[in-house]
């Protein structure tokens, strides 16, 4: 969810541990203890939005399905960085940031990006990167962005584990692909697009933003130059493709309008209100429009305004639940509890089981006195999607509220390890074993954070 307060904006950080598979944890521990670098610098942040994430899906699908990937199981999430770049990790999350999401102008360009992406993972370049990173001690802070994919992919009985921050020198080293990985990406891309009838003409009009980047130096480039070097070659590559195979694809209604959604509310709460509203007038979808239109209103401390615009994008799509859930974030952060929570029932029982969503829920849920129902509603989006900050906070407030102390440490000692902060983790882990029934589940989960915490301290003082 997009918490905002006045003109402000926070996100949950970039979720460094879950439930990780003891052989991961086991690798990320060895990780830990054996590289060297002990700076941590600033960490990762992912902006979670259950819409714009439906929207990126909705985006994606058809290019992951030409690509041979499973379009239910990869996931996009969007970094919480204004810079053109993108990249992957391992073979289940294609990170994009916001910053490049804004700048491209059609859905087509977005797709060239995804079906790049999905390119290095279908190309087998994954397993050489992370080979490349086990032997890179500059690379030490990428632990955490491993282990928490790792426990995307992981099945099983599951033990909580910790990840490391992620050092921005790290990051650019890891993300300086290889001229060669970059080019078979790119021709991968262009296939895949074709094969999901998308027009290859994204592929060169993304690369075309680019010309003439590789005369400036590194610091004024853009990042996604440094990160995916391109080429007067590349380009070149990218037109002889569809001078070659042509273009006969048709615009994809479906992809226009989730671009023009997600891009929308991206713009929104990313840039000033006075901005969405001079603009707002172009948007050309009626439900887009008064959406954006509301969280600008919202963003202005305009309860009246703001409601009756999500309310008219309500009815073009009553039954959309990530209309209602921006209904309740707006009542939450105006302090309305009771009307917020049944927004956010509404958008529960309209979703399904979505995580995020749930997890506003179970925050409104909280709000509004009921915690054994925050709860409920807080396990079952943990139990979906561990990616959460925010949601361990109100988790461990809520086992607080209930009384039970150990749960609330264990919860609190989890979300720590989540955002990088070992030393914090461990004092709540510790307290955490003290409070809990020996050998039960939730004890050792405790015992994996601690055992993790004492370890990158020992790592620290070598």
């Amino acid at each position: 969810m997009l918490i905002s307060h006045g003109a402000a904006m926070t996100f949950d950080r970039f979720s460094r541990l879950a439930s990780i598979p003891a052989l991961a944890l086991a690798a990320l521990c060895f990780v830990a203890t054996t590289l060297a670098t002990t700076a941590q610098a600033a960490s990762i942040s992912l902006l979670r939005d259950p819409d714009i994430e439906r929207g990126l899906n909705e985006v994606a699908a058809p290019v992951l399905r030409a690509a041979g990937l499973n379009a239910k199981r990869v996931r996009v999430l969007v970094v919480n960085d204004s810079s053109f770049n993108a990249f992957v990790i391992d073979s289940q999350t294609i990170f994009i940031h916001y910053g490049l999401i804004l700048k491209v102008d059609r859905p087509e360009m977005l797709q060239a990006v995804i079906a790049h992406e999905a390119a290095h993972i279908t190309n087998g370049h994954i397993a050489r990167r992370t080979q490349n990173l086990r032997s890179a001690q500059s690379a030490a802070g990428f632990g955490a962005a491993l282990a928490v994919l790792a426990a995307a992919a992981g099945a099983g009985e599951a033990a909580a584990g910790i990840a490391l921050g992620t050092q921005a020198s790290a990051v650019r080293g890891f993300l300086a692909h290889t001229r060669a990985e970059e080019a078979s990406a790119d021709r991968s891309a262009a296939g895949t697009l074709r094969r999901a009838g998308i027009s290859p003409k994204g592929l060169v009009d993304l690369h075309r933003i680019f010309a003439g980047q590789e005369v400036l130096s590194a610091a004024n480039q853009d990042p996604y130059m440094r990160s995916h070097p391109l080429s007067r070659d590349r380009i070149r590559a990218a037109e002889a493709y569809l001078a070659s195979h042509g273009d006969t694809s048709k615009a994809d209604p479906n992809a226009q309008y989730w671009f023009a959604r997600l891009r929308g509310k991206l713009s929104a709460f990313t840039r000033s209100p006075k901005w969405t509203l001079r603009r707002v007038g172009e948007e050309r979808y009626k439900d887009v429009r008064l959406m954006r239109e509301a969280v600008a209103h919202h963003r202005r401390n305009n309860l009246n305004k703001a409601l009756g615009a999500i309310d008219g994008a309500l009815a073009v799509r009553p039954n959309d639940p990530y209309y209602n859930e921006l209904k309740g974030q707006i009542l939450m952060e105006n302090r309305r509890w009771e009307a917020a929570l049944g927004a956010y029932r509404r958008a529960a029982s309209q979703a399904g089981r979505d995580p995020l969503i749930l997890a506003s829920l179970g925050r409104a849920q909280l709000a509004a006195g009921q915690p054994k129902s925050a709860l409920k509603s807080l396990e079952a989006s943990r139990s979906l999607d561990f990616r959460n900050a925010g949601m361990l906070r109100d988790m461990a407030q809520a086992y607080a509220k209930i009384g039970q102390t150990g749960m609330a440490a264990l919860a609190t000692a989890e979300r720590y390890a989540l955002q990088g902060r070992l030393k914090d983790a461990g004092v709540h882990a510790k307290r955490a074993t003290g409070l809990l029934p020996t050998g039960s589940p939730a004890w050792r989960r405790a015992q994996d954070v601690l055992i993790a915490a004492e370890q990158d301290q020992k790592r620290k003082r070598k």
